[in-house]
């Protein structure tokens, strides 16, 4: 069976895009089939994947990106939904990608509307469900093991959507005071978006496209985005990366128990009560970033020849060789705790 996963934080600048390629990337490499949606209207996650083809793509196949898939459902045409055909990521044939768009937001009204449980208009019971339904086609068609979902940074519709069809979240962050706020605000918006899904499982069971009837578990944190010295955080860094941990312990914990949003305690590690439930502490990708995007691959299969030489080569293939075990470590935690 498909899982569902998505990386979801109102905060920008957290790197969810990049989390979200990289992860998705070792899956594959693993040897787990991988669909990659780009559910931010930016489309940033696409032009990290497509790199030059970007524009020709959007010409050539205009029907194959996330907002052509459900518009059946949103624009009350009489066709199906039906799976798109993915981009196949062809240095990594086990990673497929969802494309993005930038009109997707034009959906934002109708499906707002909907979630307010009206049963007064037929089409628009159809409309929650949809997404889902679509991502379960797709999954289908390309037999994968994940979907891994980038969202936008926002509290939208589609966003809240997207959180309660999937089956875990995870939640990125960076060391910093924005990053607390964005906690504690999750801890008041996500259980929320739990008691919504609830009701919806029941009104909107009997659609054409029917709501997911689990409820979304939490994975954990990601902390990204700080330099280390020594191999660890600098101190100012650490400060907040300790600030993020405690505001996940002492608020936004205690706020999704209750709405059955966690794990059984036994698919934690045992050290992830103590450090706010983070997955890993990802430094920041610094001169990496632009390699990786040169050879459209993830930071840590950057090879030789795009790092430099002499000194310089040394120095990032200690850098790249850092973010391997990183993404090692992530996922096959995540492969763990979602089995």
């Amino acid at each position: 069976m498909t899982k569902k996963i998505c990386l979801f934080n109102h905060k920008g600048g957290v790197s969810k895009t990049t989390t979200t390629y990289n992860l998705g990337w070792k899956l594959a490499r693993n040897g787990k089939k991988v669909i990659l949606v780009d559910a931010d209207p930016q489309c940033n996650l696409t032009g990290l994947v497509l790199g030059e083809d970007f524009d020709d793509f959007y010409i050539t196949r205009p029907k194959d990106n996330l907002k052509a898939g459900i518009s059946p459902a949103f624009e009350a045409t009489p066709i199906p939904l039906a799976a798109i055909d993915c981009f196949q990521i062809p240095e990594n044939t086990n990673l497929y990608l969802v494309p993005g768009h930038i009109a997707l937001s034009e959906y934002e009204v109708p499906l707002s509307i909907s979630h307010q449980l009206s049963n007064t208009i037929p089409t628009l019971k159809n409309l929650p469900g949809a997404m889902n339904s679509f991502l379960e086609l797709v999954a289908a068609k390309y037999q994968a093991d994940y979907i891994i979902i980038d969202m936008n940074p926002s509290l939208s519709s589609i966003n809240q959507n997207l959180f309660c069809l999937s089956d875990y979240f995870m939640v990125p962050t960076s060391p910093d005071y924005f990053s607390v706020m964005a906690i504690n605000s999750l801890s008041s918006v996500l259980p929320k978006w739990e008691k919504w899904a609830k009701m919806a499982r029941v009104a909107f069971s009997d659609s054409s496209y029917p709501f997911p009837t689990t409820s979304t578990k939490f994975l954990g944190t990601i902390v990204q985005n700080f330099t280390i010295r020594n191999g660890e955080p600098s101190e100012a860094f650490q400060k907040w990366i300790d600030a993020v941990a405690k505001s996940v312990n002492e608020t936004f914990l205690p706020a999704i128990t209750p709405e059955g949003m966690m794990l059984d305690s036994t698919k934690y590690k045992p050290e992830q009560p103590n450090n706010g439930y983070c997955l890993a502490e990802i430094p920041s990708f610094s001169g990496l970033i632009p390699r990786s995007q040169r050879g459209r691959m993830p930071v840590y299969e950057v090879p030789d020849k795009l790092l430099g030489v002499g000194t310089v080569l040394e120095q990032y293939k200690i850098i790249r060789d850092r973010f391997l075990q990183v993404f090692n470590n992530l996922a096959d935690d995540f492969e763990n705790m979602t089995k």
